[in-house]
This record gives structure tokens, sequence and C-alpha cells, in this order.
């Protein structure tokens, strides 16, 4: 063991060198670079800090699950609740009819599948028109209304579920407060025992609930980087949120509590209304964040899934997350209401605004590392580099990402832990990779740009996801 003086000895040495590398690092750099620099450091050490409470609730809140699923009290009364599950396609003859089959086979004891065919051109109501399920009501937009966004064709199915299925018939009068209605995009395959959700509406307060996103499509290196994308977020930032009942919703597999949608209504340009705003890019995320605003608690589940396609092609990737990049910096109108939110406490509320300036802190560290290859290329920088540094570099770079995919691939054993460590690398490569589109999205938010391509879905891989290669 190493002598008192010999441990004083290295401590002083090692303090020494980090001084020396804060105080040297920006040698030679133009002074109006430094402000960038200092900038991006903060925000690298804050994301990092946020990530590790984050991190240490969601631990939490999988070891209150575990224990509430081996006591029997993650068990909830799901017939108590009307579950409207509302599938928006537009084109989708290739995977709607799986995902509807999927939606009857959900164990819920009153269940409603509304579909939206929003002005499809290829074979989907065709598709549609072929399936016998007493429990589905296909409602088809035509031209001018069709086609106008994801929000106007949920707005349009609310108005039905109001107008006709709690209006007459079986569930007629049915308690808002009583009713779920669950979104399920065409390529969703929701977990049969998605009701297990209904423990988290027991809580009256509770508005929102989101499922475990994953890629069944998994078969390639870039695929799997999706899985473990959704995975570290569920994990980690939603789950690490429910404690405070901020965790946001995220479209495919949302769970919300009809009351609560009532409740944040509001009217279009041409006087519908609607839960759902026009023109949002997110609108799964500017609807989580109004229904706290609201004073409604948001959730996600550790248990449900909801597997979905993953792209292969890195062209269509760049292009749908450039779209919820774009949805990204549209939200930061909710600065102002985040900030005067009286729903929830100062902490919550604090990385609540971290969460919303997301693509602010992600533009700002993607500059500085930009004009760090610069600098570096040009000569015009020469830090010191030492291996003490350099370890320190990594893993700031790093760490956050092991941390996040270790999370969310928990107890698989040393072998598991190793296959996790090489997957957070290509995780991190991953997150590089598609880093740029966030400045796409803030040129084509600059310039107004709204309109999209809608991605082609690939035709069905394998019917059990176990068939694709795990992550």
């Amino acid at each position: 063991m190493p002598a008192p003086e010999e441990i004083w000895t290295a401590a002083v040495r090692w303090l020494d060198e980090v001084i020396g590398f804060i105080v040297h690092i920006y040698d030679g750099l133009p002074l109006w670079a430094l402000p960038i620099f200092i900038v991006a450091v903060v925000l690298i050490i804050a994301s990092t800090f946020s990530l590790v409470v984050l991190a240490v609730r969601a631990g939490t809140q999988l070891r209150r699950a575990a224990l509430a699923e081996a006591s029997g009290g993650d068990v909830a009364d799901e017939s108590d609740y009307l579950w409207v599950f509302m599938v928006p396609a537009l084109n989708e003859e290739t995977v709607i009819a799986d995902s509807v089959g999927r939606l009857s086979e959900v164990r819920v004891t009153h269940k409603r599948i509304l579909v939206i065919n929003d002005g499809s051109d290829d074979r989907t109501g065709e598709v549609l028109d072929g399936i016998r399920e007493p429990d589905l009501t296909v409602l088809t937009r035509v031209a001018p209304d069709a086609r106008q966004g994801k929000s106007e064709a949920l707005n349009d199915a609310w108005r039905y579920l109001h107008r006709v299925v709690l209006g007459e018939g079986t569930y007629r009068g049915w308690d808002p407060q009583r009713v779920i209605v669950t979104i399920v995009d065409a390529d969703g395959r929701l977990d049969p025992m998605a009701g297990r959700v209904a423990r988290f509406f027991a809580d009256e307060r509770t508005g929102g609930v989101q499922s475990q996103v994953r890629i069944y499509n998994r078969g390639s290196l870039l695929t799997i980087a999706q899985d473990l994308e959704f995975g570290v977020f569920g994990t980690v930032f939603q789950l690490g949120r429910t404690g405070w009942g901020t965790a946001n919703m995220g479209g495919n597999g949302q769970f919300n509590r009809l009351a609560a949608l009532d409740e944040i209504a509001v009217e279009d340009s041409e006087g519908r209304i609607g839960p759902w705003r026009a023109g949002r890019l997110t609108e799964d995320q500017d609807i989580g964040l109004r229904l706290i605003h609201s004073g409604w608690r948001g959730a996600q589940s550790s248990t449900v899934t909801i597997d979905q396609q993953g792209l292969h092609s890195l062209r269509a990737l760049y292009r749908q997350r450039t779209r919820w990049a774009q949805g990204g910096w549209q939200v930061l109108d909710l600065l102002g209401p985040t900030f005067r939110n009286p729903h929830i406490g100062a902490v919550a509320k604090c990385d609540e605004l971290w969460y919303l300036l997301t693509p602010v802190v992600q533009a700002w560290v993607g500059l500085s590392v930009v004009l760090s290859v610069v600098f570096l290329a040009t000569g015009i920088s020469r830090p010191p580099l030492t291996v003490f540094i350099v370890v320190l570099a990594y893993v700031f770079s790093a760490l956050p990402g092991v941390i996040g995919v270790l999370l969310a691939r928990r107890g698989r054993g040393l072998w598991g832990f190793i296959v996790g460590v090489v997957l957070a690398h290509l995780y991190l490569v991953y997150s590089w990779l598609i880093y740029p589109v966030v400045y796409r999205a803030l040129l084509r938010q600059l310039t107004g740009a709204k309109g999209w391509a809608k991605t082609k879905r690939e035709a069905i891989a394998p019917a059990d996801p176990e068939d694709a290669v795990e992550p």
C-alpha cells in the first residue's frame, strides 16, 4: 500500500496537471473564440451532471417497479378503463394489417381501434377493408382535409371519439377520466399486456404514460444503434423524470387520459377544436409538455413496450431525425410557460428547462468541436496533451453514453457488461454521425420550411422480435 506521502505527492501532481491544462488549453486562440469554448465546457459539465442525476433517479424507479411486480403491486384493474387506440395511417399498406392485428390481441376488457386513413393513395384503404375486427373503425379523410399533418389527423379522431364512441352505443356517457387514448404508429407492435399501465392512471393526476420503444428489425449496426437510442432515452431520461411527473410523451406507444387531452384542447385557424396543435413536427413532445404545464403528471413505463421499424437507410434516418430536431427547435416557445409552471418544484423545473434547451446546447457544443478541429489542423492551438488529459477528455465524451447504455441493458452479467461497453461506443459514433441534423433543422426552422416527404416503410420483418439481432 502506498505511503501517505506518496499519495499526497501524486494528488498534488495530478492537481497541477489539471490546473496547467485549464490555464493553457486556450493559449493562442483568437479572443472571439474564447467565450464559445468556455461556455461549451460549462455545458458539457452540466450535461454530464444532469445525466448522472437522471440515471440515479432512473435506477430508483427500476427498483420500485421490480419490487411492485414481485409483490403483485404492479397489477392494476385495466377493466376500469376504456382503451381507445388511434392509428394515423398515410400510405401504410405494408404494415397496417400487422399493427391492427396486434392491437386486436391487446388484452383489455373495453377497447376501440380507430385507424385514421389520412388520404392514402396506395392499398391502405383496401387492406383495412379486408380486416374483420369488431372493435375496428376506419376514419377516412379526403381532400382538402386529408394530409394536413399528424396533429390534424389525431384531432379528427379525438372529435369522433367524443361525438360517436362516447356519444352513442356501448360507451355512451363513459367518463373521460376513465378513457385512455393510445397513439400507435402504423408500424407499431404494441405489447399485448399494455393494460398494465393502468397502475399509473390509478393516480388521478397522471395525464400521460409513455411505453418503452424498441426497434424490431434490428438486423444491422444502424438499426441496433437506433434501438440503443430509444432504450437510453426511455430508461435514463424518461424514467429519471418520472418521479417528478415530468416524463414527456414520445408519440408511438403514448397513453393519454382523455380528460387531460380535453383540458388542453385548442382551436386551430379553421375553428376546429383539438388537443394537438397544428403544424407541430413533434406533436408528441409538444402535447406532453403542455399536459405538464396544465398540472398533469407524465410517466414512463419500464415494462410495457412498443416495437417499431428502424431505418436501414442513412439518408432516410437523416430526414427523420431532422424533422424531430426541428420539432425540438419549435418547442422553444414553451420556455416561458415552463418557467412559470406552478405545478412542479424548482429542481424539476430546472431539469425541464434544460431539456427544452437541448437543441441549443447541442448546437453550441457542436460548434466548439468544429472550431477545435479547425484550430488544431491549422496549428492555431496546441494544447498540452498528456495521458491523463486524454483519459479525462475520453471520460467526459464517452462516460454519459456508457452509463446510458449499461442502464438500458441492465442485468445481463459480466458478458452483458462487456457487450454493453462495446455497444456504448457504437452509440457514441452513431450520436456524432447524426449530430449535423441539429444545424439542418435550425436552418429549416429559420427559413420557415415545414414540408416533409414521408419515409417509406419496409416490408414486414420477422414477426417475432426475438428473431432479430439482439443488441
